[in-house]
């Protein structure tokens, strides 16, 4: 069984970067106080289903995986026999109640401030992408045997949607802190039997391209041209989207490589 678990999360990294990110218009300026709805609606779902988890399995400890999560985690060949729907629901699964506590922790530190800086449609966007991004990483490293479960496939691409965030305004990342946070969890991803490999690598690397489609190279600041800035937004949106999309068709059809 692997885990999908982030083992730490600088909190000051994100908010540096993005109290040196510059407001560009009034309406910006309200995102940048705008409850993170979409992070708190992620943190309860990962809790519910947990909790649910829990009471089904009957478990007398909050730790270990029992037959209700065995039956929606990620397990490759049962993606490629037809179950994709475990590509969304092993994300929303954990091994025990320290792992929940450590991505959803991770997840909090990060999405109080992206979300509000970004605004919920491109975090939420951006979180979708790297969740199937981290299903392609496990489908792509898999071994026989093994089933995933885990939040941070998801949560590693919105270190890269950070850093490349952070990179259009001009900010080092390694400066920031959000590089060092990055390199200190693929260190432990390594380091650590159990941990999904796949997942992690998968979600930041997808989520650092759609990062970088959503936010680096040239944009259009100029306000008289809004119509221009809003095709442009809409054209990159719809790219990350196409993005999704084919590596949800990699990871079905690597899926069914795997069972001949």
């Amino acid at each position: 069984m692997k885990t999908a678990s982030v083992g730490y999360q600088c909190p000051e990294c994100v908010h540096e970067g993005a109290r040196a990110a510059p407001v560009m218009s009034a309406r910006q300026a309200l995102r940048q106080g705008s409850t993170p709805y979409l992070t708190y609606g992620l943190m309860v779902g990962n809790v519910a289903i947990f909790v649910i988890s829990y009471a089904l399995n009957r478990q007398t400890s909050l730790s270990g995986l029992g037959q209700f999560d065995f039956d929606y985690a990620l397990i490759p060949p049962f993606v490629g026999d037809g179950e994709w729907y475990r590509i969304l629901t092993g994300a929303f699964m954990h091994a025990g109640l320290l792992h929940l506590g450590m991505n959803m922790f991770v997840l909090w530190s990060i999405g109080s401030v992206l979300e509000p800086a970004i605004g919920r449609w491109r975090f939420g966007l951006g979180y979708a992408v790297s969740l199937v991004g981290g299903a392609l990483g496990v489908v792509l490293l898999y071994s026989p045997g093994e089933y995933t479960v885990g939040a941070s496939g998801a949560i590693f691409g919105t270190f890269g949607l950070l850093a490349m965030y952070q990179l259009s305004r001009g900010i080092n990342p390694m400066q920031s802190g959000i590089g060092a946070t990055v390199i200190l969890n693929l260190l432990i991803t390594f380091a650590i039997p159990g941990i999904s490999v796949g997942g992690h690598l998968g979600g930041l690397v997808v989520g650092a391209i759609a990062g970088a489609v959503m936010f680096v190279g040239p944009r259009s600041e100029d306000h008289r041209m809004v119509k221009q800035a809003l095709a442009e937004r809409v054209g990159r949106d719809a790219l990350v989207v196409v993005i999704g999309i084919a590596c949800l068709v990699l990871t079905i059809t690597q899926a069914q490589a795997l069972i001949g």
